[in-house]
């Protein structure tokens, strides 16, 4: 099953993330990875970084740090995958040195695509950067474009779509069929 999930920050979308991966584990005996994107910068990424530490401890994942290349990724066994988050992998790719930069949304795809390939679930974690009704410098913009583009084409593909608001998950799509 391939499952994305979004929501603002502070939503909730990364603790049910978390528990649907280990759900969908614990159902089937199945090895459990957590793949980190974020690349932790400054002390304000530190602290992030070190709370989805905590929040995940105990769970059972065996952390996988990927900030470009998901393509590449090797796992050890078929199993469930989180990935967490989308926009920190877009924002990487756009801007590290060695990341795709203007090929960003055909690798992040194709990052994923892989990934797909390698576990049984498939559990992705996105950013909604865009109700802000703010305008924003060309590269910015140019990233909420590639990482909306990113956005729609897996909610298209997965089989199933999930906005977290306020804590409540709100199912989107689910197998194949729109439920809004």
């Amino acid at each position: 099953m391939l499952i994305l999930v979004t929501g603002g920050s502070g939503s909730g979308k990364s603790e049910y993330a978390e528990n649907t991966a280990v759900r969908l584990a614990k159902e089937e005996d199945l090895p459990l990875y957590y793949i980190a994107a974020m690349k932790p910068c400054g002390e304000e990424g530190r602290r992030r970084v070190e709370r989805h530490w905590r929040l995940r401890a105990g769970k059972g994942f065996e952390t996988r740090e990927r900030y470009v290349d998901l393509k590449g990724l090797a796992l050890p066994k078929r199993g469930v995958v989180l990935l967490e988050c989308l926009s920190n992998l877009t924002a990487n790719e756009m801007f590290e040195p060695e990341g795709a930069g203007d090929r960003t949304v055909e690798g992040v795809l194709a990052g994923v695509r892989s990934l797909a390939e390698k576990t049984a679930h498939l559990v992705v974690v996105t950013n909604d950067i865009f109700s802000d009704g703010m305008t924003y410098d060309e590269v910015t913009t140019l990233y909420q474009e590639r990482l909306g583009r990113i956005n729609r084409e897996l909610a298209g593909a997965f089989d199933q779509v999930t906005e977290v608001v306020c804590g409540i998950p709100i199912q989107l799509k689910v197998k194949g069929s729109s439920v809004i």
